[in-house]
C-alpha cells in the first residue's frame, strides 16, 4: 500500500503544481498586460456617431438593489438619446414592478422599458429572460448588466468605444469589483479572488492567447452575433462562458477593457456563496461537456486553451485535491505510510509561497489593496477557501450528473442569489 499512497502524493502534487504554474504564468502575463494598459490612451467615442445601445438587465426579485442599478445606468456618460434600458422583471413576486414603475414615472423622457413576465411567459432563468428582452431590443450593440451592479459613469462609453475600434471584436468586457468587500472575511476572500482570478487571469489570457471569457455582466456584444447564434442557450446556467465559446467559434475576438468598471454585490454568508458557486460549477461543466469535442476541431483552435483549462480545473484539480486531502488525513491518523515526505513538504511550502506572492502582486494593481492584512487573507484563502471550493465543485458535479445524466431535475429556473441592503 505504501506505493499506492506515494503514487497519490506524487500525482496530486504534480497536478496542483502544474496548475499553479499555469496560474503564475497568467498572473505574470496579466501584469504585463496591465503595464501596457496604463500607458495606452483610453478609447475615444465620437458622440455624434455613437451606435445605439440596448442595455438589458435580467431581474428576478431584485427589489432591494434594482433602483440603485437603474439609476447608475441612467447616469451613464453616453449620449442619452443613443441608448435604451430594458429591465426584464422576470416572474418577480416582490415589489420590483412597483419600484420600476416609479422609476419610469420619474424619468419620462428616457428610453426606459420594463418587461414584466409571469410563470407562463418567463421564470425560466437568466438566459430565457435575456431572450425575452432581446425581442424588444433595437440597439446595434447589446449591453448586459446584472441587477446588483452599479457601473461607473464611463463604463459603457469605454466598452462601446473599444468595440467600435476593431471589427474583429465580437464583444468587449469590463472589470467588476466587490462593493461590499469589507463586510466579513468571506467578502474579503471574494474581493481578492475577483482581483486575482478575474482581473489578472483575464488580462493574462488576453496577453498570451488573445482570449477572454465574458463574465456575465458589464459587457457589450454586437447585435448580429446574437441574431446569428439564435440567442442565449436557455439550458446554460453559465450563459456567459457558453456564449463566449460560440463567439470564438464564429471567428471573432473578445476584448478586455479594465477601465470599464462595475461594482457588484457579493454573497455575505457561506450558504449564499455555496449556492451561487455551485450553480457556476454546474453551468461550467455543462459548457465543457457541450464543447469538449472542439478540442479536435481545427476551426476551434483559438479556444482549446480554455477548454483544457476548464477540464483541468474541474476534473484534474478536483481529483488531485481529493487525493491530497485523503492522503494527508490517512497519514496523520497513522493508516497510511508515505515515504516521500521531503518531496511533498518542500514542494507544498514553495507552492504556498508562490501562491501568496502571485496573488498579492495581482491585487497591488488596485488602489487601496496593497496592505499587509491582505497577505493574511491570501494565506487563509489557501487553507480555507480551497477546501470550500472543493466541496462546491463536488456538489456542482453531483447536481450536473443528477440533472443531465439521470434527468432527475425539472426545467431550467432562476437560481437566486440573496441581496443585501
Amino acid at each position: 500500500m505504501t506505493n499506492v499512497w506515494n503514487g497519490m502524493v506524487i500525482f496530486s502534487t504534480t497536478i496542483i503544481w502544474t496548475l499553479l504554474l499555469v496560474s503564475i504564468a497568467l498572473v505574470t502575463f496579466g501584469y504585463i498586460y496591465y503595464l501596457k494598459w496604463v500607458k495606452t490612451p483610453l478609447p475615444q467615442l465620437d458622440d455624434q456617431h455613437a451606435p445605439f445601445v440596448t442595455i438589458m438587465v435580467p431581474a428576478h426579485n431584485e427589489g432591494i438593489v434594482i433602483v440603485k442599478t437603474v439609476q447608475a445606468l441612467l447616469n451613464f456618460n453616453y449620449p442619452h438619446d443613443r441608448y435604451e434600458i430594458i429591465v426584464i422583471n422576470d416572474n418577480s413576486d416582490d415589489n420590483s414592478a412597483e419600484l420600476l414603475a416609479n422609476l419610469q414615472k420619474e424619468n419620462p423622457t428616457r428610453n426606459f422599458k420594463v418587461i414584466n413576465t409571469d410563470s407562463v411567459t418567463g421564470g425560466k432563468g437568466k438566459s430565457n429572460a435575456l431572450n425575452i428582452g432581446f425581442k424588444s431590443a433595437i440597439g446595434d450593440v447589446i449591453a448586459i448588466y446584472d441587477a446588483d451592479n452599479t457601473p461607473e459613469p464611463n463604463a459603457l462609453r469605454y466598452l462601446v468605444a473599444e468595440l467600435e475600434q476593431n471589427d474583429e471584436y465580437g464583444a468587449v468586457i469590463g472589470k467588476f469589483r466587490t462593493r461590499n468587500k469589507d463586510v466579513n472575511l468571506l467578502t474579503r476572500f471574494i474581493n481578492v479572488e475577483t482581483l486575482s482570478f478575474q482581473w489578472m487571469a483575464q488580462a493574462g489570457r488576453s496577453q498570451m492567447f488573445k482570449l477572454c471569457t465574458i463574465p456575465g455582466t458589464n459587457f457589450v456584444i454586437r447585435r448580429e452575433i446574437i441574431e446569428e447564434i439564435g440567442g442565449w442557450d436557455e439550458k446554460a446556467l453559465a450563459e456567459d462562458t457558453e456564449i463566449s465559446f460560440r463567439i470564438y467559434k464564429m471567428g471573432y475576438r473578445i476584448k478586455f477593457q479594465p477601465a470599464a468598471v462595475t461594482w457588484e454585490q457579493e454573497p455575505q454568508t457561506v450558504d449564499v456563496w455555496f449556492h451561487q458557486r455551485t450553480r457556476w460549477v454546474k453551468g461550467n461543466i455543462y459548457v465543457i461537456v457541450k464543447n469538449v469535442k472542439l478540442l479536435f476541431d481545427p476551426k476551434a483552435k483559438r479556444i482549446r486553451f480554455d477548454i483544457l483549462y476548464f477540464l483541468s480545473t474541474y476534473f484534474l484539480l478536483l481529483t488531485a485535491l481529493i487525493m491530497s486531502d485523503v492522503t494527508f488525513i490517512m497519514s496523520v491518523s497513522g493508516y497510511a505510510k508515505v515515504t516521500v515526505p521531503g518531496f511533498s513538504n518542500t514542494l507544498w511550502l514553495l507552492a504556498i509561497i508562490l501562491y501568496v506572492v502571485s496573488v498579492f502582486v495581482s491585487i497591488t494593481t488596485e488602489k487601496g489593496e496593497m496592505k499587509w492584512s491582505n497577505i493574511l487573507v491570501i494565506l487563509l484563502m489557501y487553507v480555507i477557501y480551497t477546501q470550500m471550493w472543493l466541496i462546491v465543485a463536488l456538489q456542482g458535479m453531483y447536481l450536473y450528473i443528477k440533472e443531465n445524466v439521470f434527468h432527475l431535475e425539472s426545467a431550467t429556473k432562476w437560481y437566486k442569489t440573496k441581496r443585501y441592503k
